[in-house]
């Protein structure tokens, strides 16, 4: 019935490495997300970390500062939301499959 434990430690240690090399990947690959029609860019890494924001100078009014906060809100927020998507296509499968399928309750379910 169980399995032996050397053989689990092997497993979940090969795991974390596997982890660690995919939130290394995602650290390095980005995403972009625009708002205003291109009038704010935000740049974003595959760890959720905003690496840059653009904005168009055309997009600075100073008798409408809230345009361009909502802007640069919405942009932020696509790219965070792209960035999520990223990591959990790229650590779904280690997550979810790999703890699932030690067999371990309530993992990967």
């Amino acid at each position: 019935m169980g399995m032996d434990m050397n053989q689990l430690f092997q497993q979940v240690g090969q795991m974390q490495e596997e982890m660690q090399k995919a939130q290394a990947e995602l650290a390095n690959e980005t995403v972009e997300a625009t708002a205003g029609g291109g009038m704010v860019t935000v740049v974003a890494n595959g760890a959720g970390e905003i690496r840059e924001i653009k904005i168009d100078p055309k997009a600075i009014d100073p008798n409408d500062p809230e345009m361009l906060e909502d802007m640069i809100i919405a942009a932020v927020n696509e790219a965070i939301r792209a960035a999520q998507n990223l990591m959990e296509s790229k650590l779904g499968g280690l997550a979810g499959g790999a703890l699932g399928g030690l067999g371990l309750p309530g993992l990967g379910e």
